[in-house]
């Protein structure tokens, strides 16, 4: 198929794949797991595909009762679109790469050339070019980590609407300062991973904690759990998919598609980052593995804590209706 393909058929051709994957965010977490399980020397696949799960439980989370009694109707559409853009511009971006190497492995020549058709950034395409000759697998993941975060730094994080109604907001800034956001590394069974997400606006942070997930995702101790759990369990979006295993008191959240609309996403022409900033040597350099390995979970006990805070808040409003 590729053989009898030329340049501009295949640009045809990404575009459309891409577009059929990134629909929501189930679509875009099976795209990238599917893509890792065809092609396991590009690890960071793999880290998304876990990292979206992520996005897809947050966004339902939104939908139990502590915080649709906390968040009004436009708290929760601001902080789901949130989520929303940043895996939708994460994967327009990542996909074609993905499916760029893939095409130069079948006709056995590199053509990541052709990223520029895609608004892929200069430094990104160098490391693809690095990799190609070098096979550094380490290298490339952390280069991919380092492009996706500083893809969403401009359209989402910086963004006048998200700085104003989001990050500035009253409830993202308590979520933040109570440490409420986590990435969970799942397994099917009562051991879970999992990793705090702090100061998210920060792009080194952000960067940072996905070197230590990556480390973590790719531990001989870990590895074979996690992956174990993404071949056998569907994808849903809501948090059942691993709380099943895990001995908590919770209510289920619906499931993704059943919860939120397909979102129509305006994509405007995009800037090279790489052109506007530099990239930070500390950026590059390896975590310490200890920190890595850091496995203490506070999680679940503030999840509690929220839940039980939801409930002697419905309850003292039943004793006192006219408050």
């Amino acid at each position: 198929m590729y053989i009898h393909m030329g340049v501009d058929d295949y640009i045809h051709y990404i575009i459309k794949q891409t577009r059929s994957h990134n629909i929501d965010n189930i679509s875009r977490t099976k795209a990238y797991q599917s893509f890792y399980f065809s092609q396991p020397d590009i690890k960071w696949a793999l880290l998304a595909s876990v990292v979206s799960r992520n996005a897809g439980w947050n966004m339902t989370d939104l939908l139990l009762p502590p915080y649709m009694n906390m968040l009004s109707d436009k708290e929760i559409r601001w902080l789901f679109m949130t989520y929303e853009r940043a895996n939708w511009l994460i994967f327009s971006d990542a996909y074609p790469q993905l499916l760029v190497y893939k095409w130069s492995q079948h006709i056995n020549k590199p053509m990541f050339n052709v990223l520029h058709a895609f608004h892929v950034s200069s430094f990104i395409i160098k490391e693809w070019e690095h990799f190609w000759h070098y096979r550094d697998l380490n290298r490339l993941m952390t280069a991919q980590i380092i492009n996706e975060q500083n893809v969403i730094e401009g359209p989402v994080i910086a963004q006048s609407f998200f700085k104003e109604k989001v990050f500035h907001d009253i409830p993202y800034v308590l979520q933040n300062l109570l440490g409420m956001n986590a990435v969970i590394l799942p397994t099917r069974s009562t051991t879970m991973y999992e990793y705090p997400v702090k100061a998210f606006t920060h792009v080194t942070k952000r960067i940072q904690l996905g070197k230590k997930l990556a480390l973590a995702l790719f531990d001989t101790s870990v590895y074979p759990d996690v992956i174990d759990f993404v071949r056998h369990i569907e994808h849903t979006g809501s948090r059942r998919d691993y709380e099943r295993y895990v001995d908590v008191p919770f209510p289920y959240a619906p499931p993704l598609r059943c919860a939120y609309p397909i979102i129509q996403h305006n994509d405007h022409v995009r800037r090279d980052w790489y052109s506007e900033r530099d990239v930070k040597p500390k950026w590059r350099k390896p975590i310490n593995v200890d920190d890595a390995r850091d496995f203490s979970s506070t999680f679940y006990q503030k999840r509690h804590l929220l839940f039980i805070y939801n409930h002697m808040k419905h309850l003292l409003k039943a004793n006192n209706p006219d408050q």
